[in-house]
């Protein structure tokens, strides 16, 4: 009896200690696995601080925003259409920008007889407190990136018609280079070109050209070719 009595302590001394053991593994498991899960969960994310910054976000800005420059526009005035097609002749031959000088009160076939005494521009003619003619807007959007203007208008009494001149007078031509061209049936550039730079008062003012009514684009493109202005 006594040696069944042994045995069976034995027995369940072995037991406990296999139960024991297998706790202490079970427990060393868990604390080997709760670091690896903590950095897991912990880490930062880099991922912001990796991507390279957008260009609008750097100190020079974003150079898509910068004025461009170097570009060239041409302005005119037109009262019957020829100055306007002149415009669109050199526009093509240079890949220009427009920009037309409309009055705020346009004029009408009566009001360009010259002929009538009491029409319109004789009045003004007359009267040179008249010629001071409203538009329906003098500004040009981003005007600041043109280099170089082309000016062209009909000729008035020998100078240039007077639309042109309040569009002149509201704008800055500091740094641009000026080409003034007119049309008419019969009168010559006359000083037109140069009593605009005065009004300016700044620009570089080239030497301008007339041309007939009924040009040719090939006239005009001839004439703009020789200017040197494309490349």
């Amino acid at each position: 009896m006594k040696k069944q009595t042994i045995k069976k302590s034995l027995s369940g001394l072995l037991a406990l200690a296999m139960l024991l053991a297998l706790a202490a593994c079970g427990q060393q498991s868990q604390q080997t696995q709760t670091p690896s899960q903590s950095q897991q969960t912990q880490a930062p994310d880099n991922s912001q601080e990796t991507q390279a910054p957008e260009p609008s976000q750097t100190e020079d800005g974003d150079p898509s925003e910068e004025p461009e420059g170097g570009k060239t526009l041409v302005v005119y005035y037109s009262a019957t259409g020829s100055t306007e097609a002149v415009a669109g002749y050199i526009a093509d031959a240079l890949g220009a920008d427009t920009f037309e000088i409309v009055s705020a009160e346009p004029y009408t076939s009566e009001d360009l007889d010259w002929t009538n005494a009491d029409s319109r521009v004789s009045r003004e003619h007359d009267d040179e407190s008249l010629r001071d003619v409203p538009l329906t807007t003098a500004e040009v959007e981003n005007w600041e990136d043109y280099d170089t203007v082309f000016i062209g208008y009909p000729i008035w009494w020998g100078i240039a018609a007077w639309p042109t001149d309040s569009f002149v007078s509201a704008n800055d031509f500091t740094g641009k280079t000026v080409i003034p061209f007119c049309t008419s049936s019969s009168s010559g550039l006359g000083e037109s070109g140069e009593l605009l730079a005065e009004l300016a008062g700044a620009g570089e003012w080239l030497e301008g050209q007339r041309f007939r009514s009924s040009v040719t684009q090939a006239d005009v493109t001839d004439w703009v070719n020789g200017l040197g202005l494309n490349g």
